[in-house]
């Protein structure tokens, strides 16, 4: 009796296992059928996007995974970004702040601009330089093309606007063509100081050089020597060279260096260290510094104290190099006074 209901019960368990495994079979199989079918669905969008990709970004048969698909939705972003900042870019080069002149790499960076300051009535002196070291026609131009020297002269425009100095001025510049004319700028002794800053703001803007020059009319520039001053510090980035001296402010109303600001430069009333303004170099670096800025600098009585005044407050390397005084030619001197 015993044994028939034990047989009994172990019978009923071994049916159920099997209708359990049964069940078990059956999920299983529709579980695999539900995920294959939705694999199947995405690899089916994925198809679906791919081809409408091809047809809108002229893809032809070519196959983009959804990767390829990212990457071309964040380069259209990037696009419109590009698009503002050149935007922008504009607007800045419109206000003054960033240089007008494209640079072409494929260009070799001239090494010099000079700007010799000049005056109306001062032709003789113009050819007299012309004739002694920055030459004229073919030699200007082979000295721009084979040792990256731009030589121009400096002048504003007369009071009288259009008058007999501006025609005789344009006139000389028609037949030499190696003038840098300010429009903007009226010439007179006491507007030095703006002279310089327009002409390191229009060099600066016009050529992207190494250095720039200024010089005086009536100063003879040894140009080899020059260019072998100022390649030892091609790896300087903010040069300011010249021979550095001081000097005396005078307060006196109607002495021939009276300095408005006389009591800005404190009680012994001495100049800060500054180029001598017959001749001084300045870096790339701090003519595009003028050239963004120049709306703001301050000037003074002198053009040479004054672009010694804006880098005052700067990192910027002083070299004070005595070949640059010109009060006298010796052997390996860069200048000389006529």
């Amino acid at each position: 009796m015993h044994s028939k209901g034990s047989s009994h019960r172990l019978s009923g368990m071994v049916s159920r296992s099997r209708i359990s495994g049964l069940m078990l079979s059956m999920f299983a199989t529709f579980a695999s059928l539900y995920v294959a079918g939705r694999l199947w669905q995405d690899s089916q969008s994925r198809v679906d996007l791919i081809k409408e990709l091809d047809r809108i970004t002229g893809q032809g048969q070519s196959a983009i995974s959804v990767d390829d698909t990212l990457r071309i939705i964040n380069c259209r972003e990037q696009h419109k970004k590009l698009a503002a900042l050149d935007m922008e870019l504009a607007a800045a080069k419109k206000e003054g702040f960033i240089s007008k002149n494209s640079v072409d790499d494929s260009k070799k960076r001239p090494l010099l601009v000079v700007g010799i300051f000049t005056r109306f009535g001062r032709k003789n002196n113009r050819d007299a330089i012309r004739k002694a070291w920055m030459g004229s026609g073919t030699a200007l131009k082979t000295l721009e093309d084979e040792k990256g020297v731009i030589v121009r002269f400096v002048i504003g425009r007369s009071a009288n606007k259009g008058d007999s100095l501006d025609g005789a001025i344009d006139s000389e510049n028609r037949q030499t063509n190696d003038f840098i004319i300010l429009d903007d700028h009226v010439e007179a002794p006491e507007e030095t100081p703006k002279k310089a800053k327009l002409f390191f703001a229009h060099a600066a803007e016009t050529w992207d050089a190494e250095f720039y020059a200024k010089v005086k009319d009536d100063v003879y520039v040894n140009i080899d020597a020059l260019l072998t001053a100022l390649t030892a510090h091609l790896d300087k980035p903010r040069v300011y060279m010249g021979c550095m001296k001081s000097g005396e402010v005078f307060s006196e109303q109607g002495h021939q260096w009276y300095e408005p600001d006389w009591w800005k430069f404190g009680d012994k009333k001495s100049y800060f260290r500054h180029a001598s303004g017959e001749l001084f170099v300045i870096s790339r670096a701090l003519a595009k510094f003028v050239s963004i800025n120049r709306s703001i600098l301050r000037g003074y009585a002198h053009d040479d104290v004054s672009v010694g005044s804006w880098f005052i407050g700067l990192d910027v390397m002083h070299i004070d190099e005595a070949k640059f005084c010109c009060s006298s030619w010796s052997a390996g001197a860069i200048c000389a006074g006529a």
